[in-house]
């Protein structure tokens, strides 16, 4: 009879444990309807290995890529900064995979060289000659990874309170790769013209 009891009871919670998840996963589906009814995509989309892209894009001459930070999404930049370049720009911000329109691929991790290769690939499917790379925070982190590992695809960064994802304080592996890109610019050193 306990036995019984303590069967129902379980049965019981279970059933009110999925009436609540039910609640809860209605409840975001009508706030993530709501938000994409007061904020709808604005832009274009990339398919980039699976990842569909969103970016919107606004000038013409040279390239100006912005990637934004964690919890964030390209309105961030086009808003705040969008108004204030003059001509001579083609101006660009992307939602990076996972985040705002954009969708990650599937079995993708979001790690930062794998959203780095991302960029490259995105920068390469919009011909994009050498750009400068805005990135803030998570997007700044981003942006390091992509000067690292494909400093010859863009012509520069700039890092906006950019996060340092390896929690470390050694800043050694920066100026190379600061440098590499230096390297790859003829012309167009970092740190007074000092390329070494």
């Amino acid at each position: 009879m306990l036995m019984s009891i303590a069967l129902w009871l379980l049965a019981g919670l279970l059933a009110a444990a999925a009436l609540v998840l039910l609640v809860l996963m209605f409840a975001t589906w009508r706030i993530a309807a709501k938000a994409e009814r007061l904020v709808p995509a604005c832009g274009k989309f990339i398919e980039i290995d699976g990842n569909r892209i969103h970016y919107v894009e606004e000038g013409e001459g040279r390239p100006i890529v912005f990637l934004h930070g964690l919890g964030a999404q390209l309105h961030h930049f086009r808003h705040t900064l969008f108004g204030r370049f003059g001509a001579g720009y083609r101006l660009i911000a992307l939602d990076r995979p996972g985040s705002g329109y954009s969708v990650r691929a599937s079995g993708a991790t979001g790690r930062l060289p794998e959203q780095a290769d991302v960029v490259r690939r995105f920068i390469g499917e919009l011909r994009l000659e050498r750009p400068l790379i805005v990135g803030h925070s998570l997007g700044g982190a981003v942006a390091l990874a992509l000067a690292a590992e494909h400093p010859a695809a863009i012509s520069g960064i700039a890092l906006l309170f950019a996060a340092d994802a390896s929690g470390s304080e050694d800043r050694s592996a920066v100026r190379p790769a600061l440098c590499s890109i230096a390297a790859a610019a003829p012309g167009h050193g970092l740190y007074g013209g000092d390329t070494t």
